[in-house]
């Protein structure tokens, strides 16, 4: 095909469709105005006549509410700082303070015995294990925060008990 009958091709194509648009923007403009207009003044009248309804909460969603709340701070590395708090009445959920915004999170049954707590609408997983605990992002597949540990966590392990008092050695 010769690049003079393309060019012609594609000026008849454009050309009736210009002209097909022109004629169906002049004959369908007075009913489009006519059909808003009686659209609009009806769904005004039907939201008047409705009720607003109060949205049901979303666990996952809203904040929740951290009053009487029993607090944990865990330092991270890379210096990210992650906010715990417990409630001693509810051991299903806990509340994550994590870059500003705070998250409710359900707890996961483990076969581990590992603390798992979740929230799957942000996909944040919080797992607490008696060294440390690390914060994922499931959406994303990795990881937020690591070795986060609590001032219990960050104390040094004594083993001044366990040693003899002298290491003196004699050999004979």
């Amino acid at each position: 095909m010769s690049i003079s009958k393309l060019f012609m091709a594609c000026s008849l194509a454009l050309a009736s469709l210009t002209m097909a648009s022109a004629a169906h923007a002049e004959g369908d403009v007075p009913a489009k105005k006519t059909v808003k207009k009686a659209v609009a003044k009806t769904s005004k009248k039907a939201a008047a006549a409705k009720p607003v309804e109060p949205k049901a909460p979303d666990e996952e969603a809203d904040e929740p509410a951290i009053t009487d709340s029993a607090v944990t701070e865990f330092d991270c590395e890379l210096g990210n700082k992650i906010t715990i708090y417990t409630n001693a009445s509810d051991d299903a959920h806990i509340a994550l303070r994590w870059k500003k915004r705070l998250h409710r999170l359900t707890r996961v049954g483990t076969t581990t015995g590992a603390n798992r707590f979740e929230n799957k609408l942000y996909g944040l997983i919080w797992i607490g294990i008696p060294a440390k605990g690390m914060l994922l992002d499931s959406k994303q597949n990795r990881q937020l925060a690591n070795e986060c540990r609590n001032a219990e966590q960050l104390k040094p392990v004594s083993t001044a008990a366990t040693e003899p008092s002298s290491t003196k050695i004699t050999i004979q």
